[in-house]
């Protein structure tokens, strides 16, 4: 057990350490005078997603409170909620980075123009009641949901690491957030003209993507929970999913930095959900698809639909997760090398309602908040940024006073 402990420790850490590349990503994509605010939301929301899936959202995805004695939650008493060496509770830090990667998620798409009190709120909703309910759902069984898929079509909903659970739940929240919270100031004017707005720091852009790309590997390999369930087939098929990502992106986006670092993340979306019934090729293939999908799904959402989604994350999470449940009801089946056990319409049934639910769910969430708080910064507070209007401190202060 003490293995088991270590294991999933490392495996915590690996995606903790993702909301770092969330945040840089972000940072590199956004304008100067918001990067600060990039910084301090998702460090923010982690702490406030932590707390709310402890006391709450823990408790709906899987029944387990931790408002017992410290002897109880190390595992001395014996019971069977809580085994030896506090596994628990390094299962409850492991799920905890899953479910703080929402708001991360939806961060990148309602950047530089929302306010930052109300995203604080809808972390809390979000984290404490949305995204645990469809957690249980799918990864504990609950509601029936899983027993009906497979009365129905001859097996569950199977997504190992959460292309739908996780990164298409996000994304699809996202797209409602952002819908509902509009382009950032003059971004599409009047004229019909677009606004262009190039990153601020490809470098920093680039780092995030690296930091993400590695704490990946924690995200997929060690969604298996224990050394006994632990295999190599998870870190190669994301490996392969990664650099199907890259090299699509590399060739449809015509060598543009952001679609090749981004490239990356699609493939590893992907790849989530059948991580560990492909084969290597499959996966490749998945990758590859999804990057084209980021790539293609970015450029229309921005130019075509004008829907102004920042880091592209409804493309990046929402379709490429979408991508990911079904593809692994097409790649997972032993009829194209997988390992089986997965049905198709299962598949496709479980990512659509997935994508339903949290369309639905977000238009909810931040529709109250809109009608309560209000969601938009002023065009003001946008013109001088978020740094000043909300942290009073931009990201070179020291510079900034030498003028």
């Amino acid at each position: 057990m003490g293995a088991d402990v270590f294991f999933v420790l490392i495996g915590a850490i690996l995606v903790f350490a993702m909301h770092g590349g969330f945040a840089f990503l972000e940072v590199g994509t956004v304008q100067h005078k918001n990067q600060v605010n990039a910084l301090v939301k998702i460090l923010v929301d982690f702490a406030i997603s932590t707390v709310t899936y402890f006391f709450i959202g823990y408790f709906i995805a899987y029944g387990v409170t931790f408002l017992v004695n410290a002897s109880t939650l190390s595992g001395a008493g014996g019971g069977e909620v809580f085994a030896p060496q506090g596994f628990a509770l390094v299962k409850f830090f492991f799920l905890t980075t899953f479910a703080a990667a929402i708001p991360a998620i939806i961060s990148g798409g309602i950047a530089e123009r929302m306010k930052f009190m109300p995203q604080c709120l809808a972390t809390v909703a979000i984290v404490g009641l949305v995204y645990p309910f469809f957690e249980g759902m799918i990864w504990n069984g609950n509601y029936g949901f899983n027993d009906w898929l497979e009365a129905s079509f001859g097996a569950a909903f199977h997504d190992f690491a959460g292309s739908i659970v996780v990164h298409g739940v996000g994304g699809w929240i996202a797209l409602s957030a952002v819908l509902l919270l509009g382009p950032r100031f003059n971004r599409y004017r009047e004229d019909g003209k677009i606004q262009g707005i190039p990153p601020s720091s490809i470098p920093w852009l680039a780092m995030g993507s690296w930091m993400l790309c590695v704490g990946w590997f924690g995200f997929n390999v060690m969604s298996a929970q224990s050394l006994e369930g632990v295999t190599g087939l998870v870190a190669i098929n994301s490996l392969m999913a990664m650099v199907g990502g890259i090299l699509s992106a590399l060739f449809i986006g015509r060598n543009d930095p952001g679609f090749v670092h981004n490239g990356a993340l699609a493939g590893l979306v992907a790849v989530c959900a059948g991580s560990d019934l492909f084969h290597p090729i499959g996966a490749l293939i998945v990758g590859a698809v999804a990057g084209g999908i980021f790539v293609v799904g970015f450029s229309w959402c921005q130019n075509k639909l004008k829907v102004d989604d920042v880091l592209g994350v409804w493309p990046l999470h929402g379709l490429c997760g979408l991508w990911g449940g079904i593809a692994a009801g097409i790649f997972g089946t032993e009829a194209l090398g997988g390992m089986g056990g997965v049905s198709l319409m299962s598949q496709i049934v479980g990512s659509v309602v997935g994508v339903v639910y949290a369309v639905i769910a977000g238009l909810v969430v931040y529709g109250i908040l809109r009608a309560v708080t209000g969601l938009r910064m002023s065009d003001e507070d946008q013109r001088i940024g978020a740094d000043l209007a909300i942290h009073k401190i931009s990201a070179n202060p020291e510079s900034e006073m030498m003028r």
